[in-house]
């Protein structure tokens, strides 16, 4: 069983949010005498495995927030370090304001401070992301996983820096960039930019498959700053290179293997971790498709999870990609594979 995280003698919860620039002393019910805590001590619980979980919908197309609990637990009993909600793996981009903070305020009440808790945002413009941010401060939220615009048109850099300084000011609450949309792709030096200008950027959730780009981050960025590894086939590459940890899909749908290969490379046991890479390549090879959601949900519940269904429009999982999943967990031995 994980114990809570605890700062002093407090376990982590009430209604604080947390800012690199400021300091803080979190609701404390022991009635210790607390030091203040400061957003780079929360942020530095944000480490190792964590789990980008799905979020369930019914039939109707509304969310199921009663599969929210036994999946945090699923998670958790797995040995995830922390959970996001809100990002891609998701669907964040499909929630509406209400929705979000439903699931917000669920997933924090589920995880009742044993891991740290990272929201997602996918919004176009910069008062809805900080209006987002604003819904879900009082959680207690270790960070706000943002995504640069993805409509079509990209903002200069200049405007991109100016973006995430809005968002924070409004806020307060620290951010975390998700570089994913093809079309407003942040440079490694426009990424290193904001980070230096913007404080309450800490760190950044790199994705795509070109790790020179994931390397030239990693060796260029300062100490303090966070370079989490959204590359799923090349989780134990990113380890080695550097990475604090991963917030990747295949996190969600493996999560036990997933997390036996943190462990390896940290242990320096590279045997061991690379067979966990290759049995692990075929699950992101079976779900890193465009109905990923439908793919991870599918994965999550051969395992024996609950997990509802992904929002339309986004398709169904068929026949032929139920199968290589299927495959891909039974190579992992976390299904029969008869």
């Amino acid at each position: 069983e994980m114990e809570p995280l605890t700062y002093g003698n407090s376990v982590v919860g009430g209604t604080q949010y947390f800012s690199k620039d400021i300091k803080i002393v979190i609701n404390n019910t022991s009635g210790d005498d607390l030091s203040p805590v400061t957003g780079d001590e929360i942020m530095s619980q944000l480490k190792g495995v964590i789990a980008p979980f799905t979020t369930p919908f019914k039939e109707s197309g509304d969310i199921d927030l009663n599969l929210v609990p036994t999946q945090v637990d699923w998670l958790i009993a797995n040995g995830v370090h922390g959970l996001a909600a809100g990002g891609s793996t998701g669907e964040g981009h499909a929630l509406s304001r209400d929705e979000y903070r439903a699931l917000m305020a669920k997933t924090a009440d589920a995880i009742a401070g044993r891991v740290p808790l990272v929201a997602g945002i996918i919004a176009n413009s910069t008062a809805e992301v900080a209006a987002r941010g604003d819904l879900v401060k009082d959680l207690g939220v270790a960070a706000l996983q943002v995504t640069p615009p993805s409509y079509l048109f990209r903002p200069d850099d200049d405007a991109m820096v100016q973006h995430f300084r809005d968002i924070h000011a409004a806020c307060g609450v620290p951010i975390l960039i998700y570089n994913v949309v093809p079309w407003c792709y942040l440079a490694p030096d426009l990424l290193l930019r904001i980070m230096d200008e913007v404080p309450g950027v800490m760190g950044v959730k790199q994705s795509a498959g070109d790790m020179k780009l994931f390397a030239d981050l990693i060796r260029r960025a300062k100490p303090e700053n966070l370079i989490f590894s959204a590359v799923d086939a090349l989780l134990f590459s990113s380890y080695q290179l550097g990475a604090p940890g991963a917030i990747a899909a295949i996190l969600t749908a493996a999560p036990g293997p997933s997390v036996r290969l943190w462990d390896a490379v940290a242990a320096g046991d590279l045997e061991t971790a690379r067979d966990l890479h290759e049995r692990l390549m075929p699950v992101w090879d079976a779900i890193g498709v465009d109905n990923m959601p439908s793919l991870c949900k599918y994965a999550q519940s051969l395992q024996g999870l609950n997990t509802g269904l992904a929002r339309k429009p986004t398709s169904p999982a068929r026949d032929d990609q139920k199968a290589q999943v299927r495959a891909a967990l039974a190579g992992l031995g976390l299904i029969d594979g008869a």
